[in-house]
């Protein structure tokens, strides 16, 4: 009874802080205002009708090539669902990155693009992947439901809030023109707080690791701020940074408080496991062996810290690395002094966040130790262990 008030208790919670943090973050937000969505619609190739290619020689050692497809496309949703429409695909040897071309039964993405001179409205925008991700996501609820039962559930709901306290509240706070850095932090409580709440309780568990995370995220934000002044970052990383400067020009978004951001939600999730880790494991090694001092449970969570502390900086290292390698091999590749590249902002931003993530699980590990021996072997005699 006492989790499924709790449950309750938390959803209302974090349904009210979607909602009212929605209403606030999109308040200053005009960047949508005024423009106009071309149509795009969901398709799957019916017919191929035509394919004609062009060949024209620009020189004795270069070709330029353009070939158009013309399909017949079923509409897969929405009020035409059913209706039959053409389209077009257009393909050249100039195009670097191009969609392969289209085959009979592919499910694609169509955009309101019309040629007068092929005698078609649509244009192939892309392949439509969705589904695909639809049912991996499936799976993966399945499983975690299956495996977890009700804790799996548990972990399935704070994950789907998670995301929608990203995608709902802190991306058009930041897309408005608001301070990044309350924002970031203020996301970051919400999560930890909804996440350990709904799945651990609300007990001496779920508070030992949410007080150790507020402290891993809280170091991390201290230092990102200090290199961030101290490295000269600008937040000109890629070309995508340039975009964001002109999306809203009266409220320009915060290049660096993008950096902020980035490292604190990146290390968010390692410092709540490492922090639910001990707190968890110390609870069941007090539970099972009451006899237990403080001093011998902080001693029992160094060591299980030290365990963790190798693998998971590795998953933050491997993690960064692994989502910019085709960048950093290009960097590599066109740089010949090492030196060079690794001053380079987008490399140094790189390693800052793999750096700073690293040293928040540090403060994280001996912090919720202390916290948990010292709360467990006060209160745990009187708390619901049955409840945790």
């Amino acid at each position: 009874m006492k989790k499924n008030i709790v449950f309750i208790v938390v959803i209302l919670l974090a349904s009210l802080f979607i909602y009212s943090g929605h209403q606030i973050a999109t308040s200053g937000l005009t960047i949508f205002e005024g423009k106009n969505d071309t149509p795009v619609i969901q398709a799957i190739v019916t017919d191929i009708v035509d394919r004609s290619k062009n060949e024209t020689v620009l020189s004795e050692t270069d070709t330029f090539t353009n070939e158009t497809i013309i399909f017949s496309a079923r509409v897969l949703y929405g009020e035409h669902k059913g209706d039959p429409l053409t389209a077009y695909q257009n393909l050249n040897t100039y195009t670097l990155m191009q969609l392969k071309a289209v085959a009979v039964g592919d499910k694609v993405i169509l955009y309101n693009y019309p040629d007068e001179e092929l005698g078609t409205e649509w244009s192939l925008g892309e392949y439509q992947r969705t589904d695909y991700l639809v049912k991996i996501g499936l799976i993966f609820a399945a499983l975690l439901i299956f495996f977890g039962r009700r804790q799996g559930l548990n972990t399935l709901v704070s994950l789907i809030f998670t995301l929608l306290g990203i995608f709902i509240v802190f991306i058009p706070a930041v897309l408005s023109g608001q301070n990044i850095y309350i924002w970031s932090l203020v996301i970051c409580v919400y999560i930890i707080v909804m996440t350990h709440m709904l799945i651990s309780g609300f007990n001496l568990k779920s508070a030992c690791a949410a007080i150790g995370c507020f402290g891993g995220i809280l170091l991390s934000a201290i230092m990102t701020q200090f290199f961030n002044h101290s490295m000269h970052l600008t937040g000109f990383i890629d070309e995508d940074s340039a975009y964001l400067m002109f999306i809203n020009p009266d409220h320009p978004i915060d290049l660096r408080g993008i950096i902020f951001a980035a490292i604190l939600i990146g290390a968010m999730g390692a410092i709540m496991d490492v922090a639910m880790s001990i707190a968890s494991s110390l609870h069941e090694l007090k539970i099972a062996s009451p006899e237990l001092t403080g001093r011998q449970l902080f001693k029992s969570g160094l060591a299980i810290g030290r365990d963790i502390m190798g693998t998971m900086s590795n998953t933050l290292i491997l993690a960064y690395i692994g989502g910019s390698l085709s960048f950093v091999l290009l960097i590599v590749s066109f740089n010949a002094s090492l030196i060079d590249v690794l001053n380079r902002e987008v490399i140094v931003t790189e390693i800052l966040q793999a750096l700073i993530g690293s040293l928040g699980i540090l403060f994280t590990i001996p912090l919720t130790a202390l916290l948990s021996a010292f709360l467990y072997g006060k209160y745990l005699s009187n708390d619901d262990k049955t409840a945790d």
